[in-house]
C-alpha cells in the first residue's frame, strides 16, 4: 500500500511568534478589527475558522491526519483542505454540518478530537481493503487491512438540481473499482477529474472543482471527492478489484 499522501503532511513549517505589546498598540485598525473578530468567535464557541494561522491550527491538522482525515500540509494555515477534513470529522461524529456552522471548529468539536468516534462500518466482511461510501453522512472511508486508511468528505447525487431536473441519484449497492483515467475526463454525467470508475465508464469516484464539492449532495450521481484527495486517491487503491460499497 502506497502512503504517498502522508508524505505531504510532513512539510517543514516555521512556528509563528507572538507580536510584542508595543507593536500591538500601534497596529492598524484593520488588524485590531480582525483580532476582535477572533475574540468574538472564541467567546461564541467558534474556536478555529478558515483563514486563521498558528500553532493551534497546526495541532488541529496533526490530529486530523493522525485520525486519517486529510487536512493538507501541516503548515498552521486553515485553508480549504483543512476545512474539508473538518467536515468529514464532524460528519463522522454526528455533528451537523450546515450553512450556520460549516466553516468553524467549535469547542465541542475540539473535545471530540480528543476522544473521537470511529466511522460506522457498513460492511464488516467486505474485504480487508475496501471503499465504503455512507451517503447518510456524505463520507467515504478507505479501509486497508480492515483499518481506516483515509476518511474523506464527499458529495453524492443531489436528487434534484436547479434547472436540471431530478433523478440525479448515486446508485447504492456492491461494486468494484474498474478503471482509472488520469486528468479531466468527459462522460455523459459530466466532467470529472482523475475518475476511478465503479460502474462502466459512467459512475466514478472523482475530483471536481472545489466549489462543486460542498458539504451537501450536489453531484449528478457520482461520488465527488475534494480535488486535493483526487490527486492521489487512485494510488491508494487496487484498480481494478477494490470493493466499493455504497449505502444510503
Amino acid at each position: 500500500m502506497r502512503r504517498l499522501w502522508m508524505s505531504l503532511l510532513l512539510v517543514p513549517v516555521m512556528v509563528m511568534t507572538m507580536a510584542s505589546a508595543a507593536w500591538a498598540s500601534a497596529a492598524a485598525p484593520a488588524a485590531r478589527t480582525a483580532a476582535a473578530a477572533r475574540t468574538q468567535a472564541a467567546a461564541s464557541g467558534r474556536v478555529l475558522q478558515p483563514g486563521m494561522t498558528g500553532a493551534k491550527v497546526k495541532a488541529l491538522q496533526r490530529r486530523l491526519a493522525a485520525l486519517k482525515y486529510y487536512p493538507g500540509a501541516i503548515d498552521g494555515k486553515f485553508g480549504l483542505e483543512t476545512l474539508e477534513a473538518v467536515w468529514a470529522f464532524k460528519e463522522v461524529q454526528g455533528y451537523p454540518v450546515n450553512f450556520a456552522n460549516e466553516d468553524v471548529v467549535s469547542r465541542a468539536t475540539e473535545r471530540a478530537l480528543v476522544h473521537p468516534r470511529s466511522p460506522r462500518v457498513l460492511v464488516r466482511r467486505g474485504g480487508s481493503m475496501r471503499i465504503e461510501v455512507n451517503m447518510n453522512i456524505e463520507v467515504l472511508v478507505l479501509y486497508n487491512h480492515n483499518k481506516p486508511e483515509l476518511i474523506s468528505h464527499v458529495s453524492t447525487g443531489a436528487g434534484c438540481l436547479p434547472g436540471q431536473g431530478c433523478g440525479w441519484n448515486t446508485p447504492t449497492g456492491n461494486f468494484h473499482t474498474l478503471e482509472f483515467l488520469p486528468g479531466w475526463v468527459t462522460v455523459p454525467l459530466g466532467e470529472m477529474y482523475n475518475p476511478v470508475f465503479f460502474i462502466g465508464t459512467a459512475y466514478a469516484i472523482h475530483g471536481e472543482y472545489n466549489t462543486s464539492v460542498p458539504f451537501y449532495p450536489a453531484s449528478h450521481g457520482c461520488v465527488r471527492i475534494p480535488m486535493d484527495i483526487a490527486n492521489f486517491f487512485h494510488k491508494l487503491v487496487k484498480i481494478p478489484g477494490t470493493p466499493v460499497y455504497i449505502r444510503g
